[in-house]
């Protein structure tokens, strides 16, 4: 069972395509046409950008698609080297002046740089209209190499370093998310399907701990798949921590969120963690939709910590962790909105591929055309 668990860590916890041609739905037609979904995706783009800017005291700002090797500033996305950037080598006037660059898997790092460079005070942060590339990826019908995210980064206090900041900032991106919904509803009324129930108006938190209590026996996405159904909308906390069973609820990266701080349960149990994920059931896909990854940001002792537990201590190396450790960049709190599993979420889509033009393998487009589901090329 360990080795089960160990082994469902990372990655969608679907490993071939015999499995996951047993879990799409055999009932599926999209409620929208291809000319309606294309006008729906930047209805509801323009919107979530409009209100997270709101809700949060946001500014839109650009983002790199390539990062220098050296930096460190790179989203390695975990902690165990299994997926690593796409990396090239720029030869510049004749390798005089070189650089080795990485394609971005993501830009968490580089947002807490980002708000020391456009001046970001206390309650004050940035949002970017993020693309990445993360090539390790088992292509299924929501994983794609192909990355588009709401990367957002706020600056924030001392004082805000705690749970309650954490969540209510969570309630306000969930208030957006259900807007969203009602955005798209309203323009496309077919979207308004009884096999469909609306998304929960709260959201419900959940700690890792506590997940494990209640599946001891069941590997985390299986997990998951149990408590979204009790729970149709959560934010599970403290992702990262290594819990009772010796394993984290999943590997998470030790240089940006903070998993390792001592916290308290509503009810007063000694818990870890100021980060988490948002999860929701899915009612098209039948299954466990991720939508957001985030938290309160490592300060020095953190990241010392966990670096420790994750052997790479090595990484304070690098300028992004050095500046960290010298007070060099805000304390802040972020996440990354998934932007194609949002709109594939509210318009009741089966795959990612229906909302964004990516590469997916000829078995795949093959095996979704036998389930009526017809990806974008």
């Amino acid at each position: 069972m360990l080795e089960l668990k160990r082994a469902d860590l990372a990655g969608p916890g679907i490993g071939n395509y015999a499995d996951l041609e047993k879990v799409l739905p055999t009932d599926y037609h999209s409620l929208l046409t291809p000319r309606e979904t294309q006008r729906a995706i930047y209805a509801v783009k323009a919107y979530i950008e409009d209100h997270l800017c709101r809700e949060l005291n946001l500014m839109m700002v650009q983002v790199p698609l390539i990062v220098t090797a050296e930096s460190g500033v790179n989203d390695l996305l975990d902690r165990d080297g299994s997926r690593t950037p796409i990396q090239f080598h720029i030869s510049n006037d004749h390798d005089q002046h070189p650089i080795d660059a990485q394609v971005v898997q993501a830009a968490t790092k580089w947002k807490r740089m980002a708000l020391r460079e456009f001046g970001l005070g206390p309650g004050e942060g940035l949002i970017t209209d993020m693309r990445a590339v993360r090539k390790d990826y088992f292509l299924d019908h929501d994983h794609s190499a192909y990355v588009d995210q709401w990367d957002w980064e706020k600056t924030i206090t001392e004082a805000d370093r705690n749970l309650d900041y954490l969540k209510a900032t969570v309630r306000k991106i969930w208030k957006v998310i259900l807007g969203a919904q009602d955005r798209a509803r309203t323009l496309f009324p077919q979207l308004r399907d009884a096999k469909y129930p609306d998304l929960p108006e709260q959201i419900r938190f959940v700690h890792a701990e506590d997940i494990l209590d209640l599946y001891p026996d069941l590997p985390r996405k299986q997990r998951e798949t149990e408590l979204v159904q009790r729970y149709p909308a959560v934010f599970i906390v403290g992702i990262g921590w290594p819990l009772k069973d010796g394993l984290p609820h999943e590997m998470r990266a030790a240089d940006y969120d903070d998993w390792v701080t001592e916290t308290r349960s509503e009810d007063g149990r000694p818990m870890h963690g100021l980060n988490g994920d948002i999860l929701v059931w899915n009612p098209v896909t039948r299954r466990r939709h991720e939508l957001m990854s985030g938290g309160i940001r490592v300060v020095p002792e953190t990241l010392r910590q966990q670096l420790e537990i994750s052997g790479q201590l090595d990484f304070l190396r690098f300028p992004y962790h050095q500046a960290i450790l010298n007070g060099e960049i805000p304390l802040s709190i972020g996440g990354g909105i998934g932007q194609s599993r949002t709109q594939m979420l509210l318009l009741r889509k089966a795959h990612l591929g229906e909302v964004s033009v990516t590469v997916w393998p000829k078995i795949l487009k093959e095996m979704g055309e036998r389930h009526n589901i017809h990806v974008l090329e």
